[in-house]
Order: C-alpha cells, then sequence, then structure tokens
C-alpha cells in the first residue's frame, strides 16, 4: 500500500471509530479533555506501526485496545478507581490486540457512550456555535482546520470555541450520561438543533462564494443516521433524518453546468437521488409510525416529501405544502415558517392572495435582515407586473444576503426588471 492510501485509509477510519473511542475513553477517565488527547497518543502510535507491522485484521479493535490499555495506565497513575481499573484490566488480560477475542467486549455498551457524547457535546451549557464544532470536532472526527473552513472562520477562532466549550463542560461539571427521562425533550431538541445547523450550512451557505458545502450536508447525515441508531425510539430523530435525507436528494440539481444556483421549481428532477428520497419517505413513514407525524421535523419533512414525489414542478400538490405550514406554523410559530407559508400560498392560490401575508410581516424583528423576505416580495410583485417595486425588492434582497452567488442572482433579477 502506497503512503498516500495508507494515510487515506487511516483517516477514514479515525473519522469513523475516533467518536467511540473518545466516548469510550471520556467514560472510563471521566474527563473529556484527557479522552481526546489519549485517542489522538493512540493514533500517532499507529501511524508509528502500522506502515512496518501492516495493517491489523480488526484495526478498529487494535484502536480500542490500545486506547483502554492507555486509560487504564492513566487510571493507575493518578490512584483513582482501584476496583474498577483492575476489573477492566482483567477483561483486556491476554486479548490479543488485533484479534476477534476482544470484538465482543469492543461493542459491548458503545452505543450507550456514544449517545453520552452527543449530549455532552450539544449541551445547552454551551453557545451555539460551540455546540456546532464540539460536535464535528468529537462526533464527526473532523480536523480543527476543517471546520474553519467549512464555516468560513480562522483555525485560531474555532480552536478557541473547541477549547472553552471543553473548559466550561468542566467548569459546571456537565455528567457523562444520558439526560433522565424529564429532561430528555429539551436535551434532545438542543441536538437536533446542532445536527440540522451543520446540515443547513452545508445546504445553503449563510456567506462566502459557495453555493452550497456538500461535505457538510454528508456529515450532518451520518451524525443524524448515528441518532436514529441509538435512538430508535424518538419520532424526531426520524422526522429530522427525513427532512435531511429528501433535502440532500437533491444536491446534484441544486447547481449548473455553469456553477450557478438552480432553484428547485427550475431542477432537472431526474437528477435528484431516488435512493436517498426512498430512504427518505421510510424514515417518515417510521416518524409517523412512532406517533410523531406533527413533529416539527416531521412536518417539514412531510412538506419536502410533496416536492419529492413531483415528477414535473408544474404538478406539485401546493396546497397540501400549504396547510402543511400551517400545521407547522401552530407546532412551532415562527416569522420564517410563516414567510414559507405565504410562498406556497402564492403557488397555490396566486400573487394578489399571497402579496398581503409577504408585506404584514414586514416589520418582524427576526426578518428585518433576511433576505428571502424582500426576495419573496420581489417575486410576487414581478408577478403582478409591479416591475419598478419589483426591483427595489430584489436590490434590497441582494444588499441583504452574504452569499456571493445568492447576491448575484438578485442583481440579475433586479436589473431584468430595470429592462
Amino acid at each position: 500500500m502506497s503512503s498516500s492510501d495508507f494515510q487515506r485509509t487511516l483517516n477514514t477510519l479515525w473519522r469513523m471509530e475516533s467518536p467511540k473511542l473518545i466516548a469510550r475513553l471520556t467514560r472510563m477517565l471521566g474527563n473529556l479533555d484527557s479522552a481526546e488527547e489519549l485517542a489522538q497518543d493512540v493514533l500517532v502510535t499507529a501511524l508509528e506501526r502500522w506502515p512496518q507491522d501492516g495493517i491489523p485484521d480488526n484495526p478498529a479493535a487494535w484502536l480500542m485496545t490500545a486506547a483502554q490499555r492507555r486509560a487504564i495506565d492513566q487510571l493507575r497513575q493518578r490512584k483513582l478507581h482501584a476496583g474498577k481499573h483492575e476489573q477492566l484490566a482483567y477483561e483486556l488480560e491476554g486479548a490479543d490486540m488485533a484479534g476477534p477475542a476482544s470484538d465482543a467486549w469492543l461493542e459491548d455498551d458503545i452505543g450507550d457512550d456514544l449517545l453520552r457524547l452527543v449530549f455532552v457535546a450539544c449541551h445547552p451549557v454551551l453557545p451555539t456555535e460551540a455546540r456546532v464544532a464540539l460536535t464535528l470536532r468529537l462526533l464527526g472526527g473532523l480536523t480543527t482546520d476543517e471546520i474553519a473552513r467549512a464555516f468560513l472562520q480562522s483555525e485560531p477562532t474555532i480552536a478557541q470555541r473547541i477549547v472553552r466549550a471543553k473548559r466550561t463542560l468542566a467548569q459546571k461539571r456537565v455528567p457523562f450520561e444520558v439526560p433522565r427521562k424529564a429532561e430528555l425533550g429539551e436535551r434532545l431538541d438542543s441536538v437536533l438543533e446542532v445536527v440540522y445547523l451543520v446540515f443547513n450550512e452545508g445546504y445553503s451557505a449563510t456567506a462566502g462564494e459557495d453555493w452550497m458545502r456538500p461535505a457538510l450536508c454528508e456529515e450532518a447525515l451520518r451524525l443524524g443516521r448515528v441518532l436514529a441508531g441509538l435512538m430508535p425510539s424518538e419520532p424526531e430523530v426520524y422526522g429530522l433524518l427525513a427532512l435531511m435525507e429528501l433535502q440532500a436528494s437533491r444536491l446534484r440539481a441544486r447547481i449548473g453546468a455553469d456553477g450557478e444556483p438552480v432553484l428547485l421549481l427550475e431542477q432537472d428532477r431526474s437528477r435528484w437521488d431516488r435512493l436517498q428520497i426512498q430512504r427518505g419517505f421510510n424514515a417518515l413513514e417510521r416518524a409517523a409510525a412512532l406517533g410523531g407525524a406533527d413533529g416539527p421535523y416531521a412536518l417539514q419533512a412531510a412538506i419536502a416529501a410533496c416536492h419529492a414525489r413531483a415528477p414535473r414542478a408544474q404538478v406539485t400538490d401546493w396546497a397540501r405544502i400549504a396547510s402543511l405550514y400551517a400545521r407547522l406554523a401552530q407546532t412551532m410559530p415562527s416569522p420564517v415558517v410563516e414567510l414559507n407559508r405565504a410562498a406556497a400560498v402564492g403557488k397555490a392560490s396566486g400573487p394578489e392572495v399571497a402579496l398581503p401575508l409577504v408585506e404584514a410581516l414586514r416589520d418582524e424583528p427576526l426578518l428585518r435582515e433576511y433576505p428571502q423576505l424582500p426576495a419573496l416580495q420581489g417575486d410576487l410583485l414581478e408577478q403582478l407586473g409591479r416591475r419598478d417595486e419589483a426591483r427595489q425588492a430584489f436590490e434590497r434582497a441582494a444588499a441583504l444576503t452574504r452569499n456571493a452567488r445568492e447576491r448575484s442572482r438578485m442583481q440579475a433579477r433586479a436589473q431584468a426588471c430595470a429592462e
């Protein structure tokens, strides 16, 4: 195996296995920082040994066993958990680092450890941006540099967020555990929010030159699938997974051959990923079967499913989409939801019905700097033949957006209204 192939293999393995290592080591050591440092040490050892010895038959077991042995050594050095580390040492004694004998023990409780790590990384005691960075670092296996590039931030900024997050968790003595039932709903909301924030930043980049960052979408989907495996009875987990699968199915169609954005109703639907759409349908059915059809993520997924079921934009069931948005507004009141409902009403009932709904939202504090409001307003005004007003709306949308491609699109629409 060439050195470049070896490095790619190790990078892939690390991304897949590091969350399990860190989760297990955090439970053993009781300290997130120490767990991550020790996991990194094991990776360095693999880098040193595997090129000479060869990659073990079971590299995941090798990494986990090596990590746990180091943790036991650290516990001995600290003279803590005497009974616990003796038991762990006994279980490990005689185990082959690469052998199948350790496989069953390797998987023992690892799902519980991972779930604990999810809830720690997404703890509400942390600011949202810190939760996102820490989740990508610990559960995504991304380097600080990769996270910084994905969010157009400097590497020192992201590094500081991660350091501060871990310090806060330690100072607040956040326990390494799954929340009790009374707290589970609120804490799970925080976890799902983080995963969806990561997905949305990939699906529609808020700033920079790129319209999308698919790697972030893929990472969010991976986290969503892991979460569904860890919490198979939570309907909103499946609702979010359905929503992300259905939206991600359009990724290839969202960019034209010239690199310019292609809006939903103009996309070549033959380029949509039908297998991913089916996965989205399956997850949505699972959410409904668990009693979560009216959950906020499940309702948004149901809206995405309406688009996925329409073979052509012209046959989209806009009346159903508008009614789903009305249900969503009751479940999750939000000016953004009302704006999206207005867009659907415009398609179902015409621009003259939708425009008053949009204009009623102009003074909403949350929408004053939101470029989608003047963009929709401009679209409706243009349909009504009020081209000068439409031009002004598109110019305002262009001025508000921080995404370069979206700005260019709004400027082009404003120019077209002026001609």
